[in-house]
């Protein structure tokens, strides 16, 4: 999807900068209450837990916080919570296919908030199973591709990786879910900086969208994100990498 790349970096360095201001600390805390509650509190074997503690490292999280949101996921705590993560369906502008992943304890009050974002920037929720077959879990590191070739970038193969894909000046390297952080460590080992690295719905098919619908769809995603109860959006749009660097500038 040209542009998508480059766009999802934009935004995770973005994010690793509001990170450190505080601003989404408690978003990546959450993040680790739900792995661990699903998973366990063992990064080791919880691949979910070990990309979440990762983020929350990468963006200078205190150790505490990371211990506590881990002891809140696996009810080792008094102060235990119920989170759980909720999956809704949608359609943006230009007629994009969107999945939002949410981490809440109100599946009513995010479901309001998701269904007022949504309308009030041209969006629309659907019924379950709506778009999800447009999408396919997976492992997505991004690297630079002005910086590195694809020699550079064969240690992640040997890692297992699945697949190395070209988009504008960035590489994305495709994994199973399962095995992201195994194939970010062998990479961090060979001396290749990672822009971004993240289990995601990964679009199987892509929409063409001019530049105003663009925009449009990425202040909608902005809202979305900017949500407490909101971990993660995806969408099936394909932007030139200009054009998202203007939206984005």
């Amino acid at each position: 999807m040209s542009g998508h790349s480059k766009w999802a970096s934009i935004k995770h360095k973005k994010a690793v900068v509001d990170a450190r201001r505080g601003q989404h600390f408690t978003k990546l805390a959450r993040a680790i209450t739900v792995a661990a509650k699903e998973g366990g509190g063992d990064p080791a074997g919880n691949a979910a837990l070990a990309l979440a503690v990762q983020k929350a490292r990468d963006a200078s999280m205190p150790k505490d916080n990371i211990e506590r949101a881990i002891v809140k996921g696996t009810g080792a705590g008094a102060d235990a919570e119920s989170w759980e993560t909720v999956l809704y369906e949608g359609y943006g502008p230009g007629g994009v296919a969107m999945l939002i992943e949410a981490l809440t304890d109100n599946r009513n009050r995010t479901a309001a908030d998701v269904r007022h974002i949504m309308g009030k920037h041209g969006g629309s929720l659907g019924e379950p199973g709506s778009v999800a077959y447009l999408f396919e879990k997976q492992g997505v590191i991004v690297v630079d591709g002005e910086r590195y070739d694809e020699d550079d970038l064969i240690v992640a193969i040997d890692a297992g990786a699945q697949d190395i894909v070209m988009d504008d000046d960035v590489y994305e390297i495709i994994t199973a879910p399962g095995e992201l952080g195994v194939v970010q460590e062998a990479l961090v080992a060979a001396g290749v900086e990672i822009e971004g690295a993240d289990v995601t719905q990964r679009p199987k098919s892509r929409v063409p969208l001019a530049e105003e619908d663009a925009a449009k769809l990425m202040k909608l995603i902005d809202a979305l994100e900017e949500s407490d109860d909101i971990g993660a959006v995806h969408a099936n749009y394909d932007v030139d990498a200009d054009v998202l660097e203007r939206i984005a500038g």
